[in-house]
């Protein structure tokens, strides 16, 4: 495993930077807050937490819990235009820190592009620059599934967004951030992976992570 200065220099070196968003980037998880909108949170809740610690296949995890949740398209729309974003404190500050040193950021979420796009637009990141998973519905609102064809809708899928960002835009080094285990298996392609804990602690990440942090100002330190 690499050490913690280790982690720092390739940070130093990076050209790119890739955030998970829900717990990261963001307070809390997004699927959950759909499931707390249609009166099915108890049975989700438990479901995500599993699935971040690596103890629940991820595909499975998201199929089983949009089956449970059945999301309308009005409730999606509606959580994308009504709730406040709960973005994590100092996020935007290592965003625009990152802009000022030429490291391009991005997001790699297992999450809902619907609810991530106002995150991103919120940070100065562009669409482009945002991968996550999309909802499909019926031509009456109802739930038809989501696009199994996007790689962040099953385990192993931000390796392949990695993978496609690094040789799409020649990037030499490229960090991951994030809470959970889908984010730290993406290291490699990943050239480091940063554990973060500032909105949940997931055991098996802060034990096997080279260097976990609780606040994205331990970031802007050692960049400026």
């Amino acid at each position: 495993m690499s050490t913690k200065q280790d982690v720092i220099e390739l940070l130093k070196q990076a050209d790119a930077v890739c955030f998970d968003v829900d717990s990261t980037v963001c307070t809390g998880e997004g699927i959950d807050d759909l499931a707390f909108r249609c009166g099915k949170e108890d049975q989700v809740k438990e479901m995500t937490c599993k699935a971040m610690c690596g103890n629940l296949d991820f595909g499975e995890s998201l199929k089983l819990r949009l089956n449970i949740i059945q999301p309308h398209h009005h409730h999606v729309r509606k959580l994308a235009e009504e709730q406040p974003l709960k973005i994590t404190p100092h996020v935007q500050n290592l965003i625009n820190t990152l802009h000022f040193l030429n490291k391009k950021p991005y997001l790699i979420s297992g999450g809902f592009e619907t609810l991530i796009l106002p995150v991103a637009n919120e940070l100065g990141i562009p669409k482009e620059n945002v991968y996550a998973n999309r909802l499909k519905f019926y031509y009456d609102g109802s739930y038809a599934g989501f696009d199994e064809d996007q790689p962040t809708s099953r385990s192993g899928g931000k390796n392949i967004v990695i993978q496609k960002i690094k040789e799409k835009f020649d990037h030499s080094v490229i960090i991951m951030i994030g809470d959970g285990i889908t984010d730290m298996e993406a290291c490699p392609p990943a050239d480091a992976f940063i554990g973060f804990g500032g909105n949940v602690v997931r055991d098996v990440v802060k034990a096997n992570t080279s260097w976990f942090v609780t606040d994205f100002q331990d970031l802007i330190k050692v960049l400026v």
